[in-house]
């Protein structure tokens, strides 16, 4: 199996501090305008979407070299909080979930996230995960919507194994509706996580393959996990 993981909300949390460094670097880069959140969708989106909304809220134009511009920026302001005292949190369970799925070799895993390659590594470590096994990822330096992720992770994962990889044989896990969604558009699984800003409720209403509460139960996550990859292997000796 491969297994890709959402950052935020899903392996983690880190008290606004990326929306904070957003809001601080268009403010350094445009401080002739007004930024804020308001009327910005967050959730599950990536965060090439979020600075596109966040410049047409303040109406600022954004061609040319902009976004690369905010994108290094925005790094940089993150960093600088994470120097300052803020915190990345790691949610109960999930550094246990990841080890354990890292150590089975029948597992490949990865990052699957709306953060960009730089800021996504940096809350990562600074919530005190290894970065070692998130091997095989997919950020939104990737593409414009989180459906194009699956395919580029998924890709990744044959150059570097040198071995195939079926989507029907690939678990996202996320916190919101759009990490569902962008698992079963690709023939994905999905494992929603009640730890975000969605309760169960809406998530079951998203049809997930596995819903869970939290982490705090990991070692049935990492079964369910394994039994997906046991029932494809029997499925495909019986055919």
């Amino acid at each position: 199996m491969l297994v890709l993981f959402d950052i935020d909300g899903t392996l983690l949390r880190t008290a606004g501090a990326g929306m904070n460094a957003m809001l601080a670097t268009a403010r350094e880069l445009f401080p002739a305008h007004s930024f804020s959140f308001d009327n910005v969708a967050i959730s599950g989106r990536l965060d090439r979407l979020i600075w596109r909304d966040l410049m047409a809220n303040a109406r600022v134009e954004t061609g040319g070299d902009h976004h690369e511009t905010f994108r290094a920026r925005y790094g940089h302001h993150l960093a600088e909080a994470f120097r300052s005292g803020a915190q990345a949190i790691p949610l109960d369970g999930a550094r246990a979930l990841v080890d354990a799925l890292h150590q089975r070799s029948h597992s490949g895993v990865g990052l699957l996230t709306g953060n960009y390659e730089h800021t996504g590594r940096m809350k990562v470590a600074n919530a005190g995960f290894s970065l070692e096994p998130f091997q095989f990822n997919a950020w939104a330096d990737d593409g414009w919507h989180r459906r194009d992720l699956p395919p580029i992770a998924l890709a990744r994962y044959c150059a570097a194994t040198e071995r195939s990889m079926s989507a029907a044989n690939t678990v996202i896990i996320g916190d919101t509706p759009l990490d569902i969604d962008c698992a079963h558009f690709n023939g994905c699984k999905a494992i929603a996580v009640a730890t975000g800003a969605h309760g169960v409720d809406e998530l079951q209403a998203h049809a997930p393959d596995l819903l869970v509460k939290d982490f705090s139960e990991w070692e049935s996550v990492a079964q369910w996990i394994a039994d997906q990859a046991s029932n494809h292997a029997s499925n495909h000796a019986s055919s």
